[in-house]
């Protein structure tokens, strides 16, 4: 279920669909303009961003992480589960060098 939540002007709210969310997104690494459309393409970026990957966690779960911070990136082992959610995670982790697109 997906929309806008509108306010009328009793106070009660409804929810109006909002089709130009149905899109699919996509994650865009900005440097190279590449669309991410596999694990091993972003794990190519990530590692040359020094990004590693980080096999102590959850063993359902693609992780990676940063010596110089503590973030840690879980991504869902299946690449047709990867949406929006996770990619606005790389986006925030990595500033100025991903953005999510309308496809």
């Amino acid at each position: 279920m997906s929309g806008v939540w509108v306010f009328k002007q009793n106070g009660v709210m409804r929810l109006v669909d909002d089709s130009s969310s149905s899109r699919r997104k996509a994650l865009v690494h900005l440097p190279s303009g590449q669309v991410v459309n596999s694990y091993s393409a972003l794990e190519r970026i990530l590692t040359g961003l020094g990004w590693e990957r980080y096999y102590g966690g959850d063993p359902d779960l693609y992780q990676f992480h940063k010596h110089s911070s503590i973030d840690l990136i879980s991504l869902p082992r299946d690449f047709s589960k990867f949406n929006s959610v996770y990619m606005y995670d790389i986006v925030i982790k990595n500033p100025n060098l991903f953005h999510v697109r309308d496809m």
